[in-house]
């Protein structure tokens, strides 16, 4: 499947696909606003803006089915990401990211092994995947900072 093609929803509730980002830099998060790593979203905005105008973005997929880390309505995480962490990037529906009810997009996502060889269902909050605009997927564990030399780097090679 094509992730571009697949279904999408806003978190504003627009249906789209990720169409728009075919060719360009994506780093694909699943996030969480009550995680000890949600401070990872200000790191996250700061590669939207350094690397944005390059072709790159950060697209958000809010998800609960970590502790129920991410408990709020649409709304909410509107409101806390801007006001407390000055999002700008992108951000969609809540999904589920594991388990039977696995949204699309990260069904084919969790096919992709990380540099430690890991591949499988997403571990935690803020798991990564960021995509070049040939298409090569990399992934990154939710321990791997915005502010890592490895990710950085892969995102620099991509554009």
């Amino acid at each position: 499947m094509n992730l571009y093609t697949i279904p999408v929803t806003t978190l504003q509730g627009e249906d789209t696909t990720l169409a728009r980002y075919e060719g360009q830099s994506i780093l694909i998060v699943n996030v969480a606003s009550k995680c000890g790593l949600t401070p990872q979203y200000e790191g996250l905005e700061n590669l939207q803006r350094l690397y944005g105008p390059r072709g790159f973005s950060v697209l958000g997929f809010p998800c609960n089915q970590f502790m129920g880390q991410e408990p709020g309505s649409a709304e909410e995480i509107l409101e806390f990401c801007s006001t407390t962490y000055g999002v700008t990037f992108p951000l969609f529906e809540k999904i589920d990211v594991n388990g039977p009810d696995r949204h699309p997009l990260y069904q084919e996502l969790c096919a992709t092994i990380d540099a430690t060889g890991y591949g499988g269902d997403i571990r935690w909050n803020f798991e990564k995947f960021l995509i070049s605009p040939d298409g090569l997927i990399h992934r990154f564990d939710p321990g791997v900072t915005p502010e890592d030399v490895d990710l950085i780097e892969a995102i620099e090679s991509g554009l």
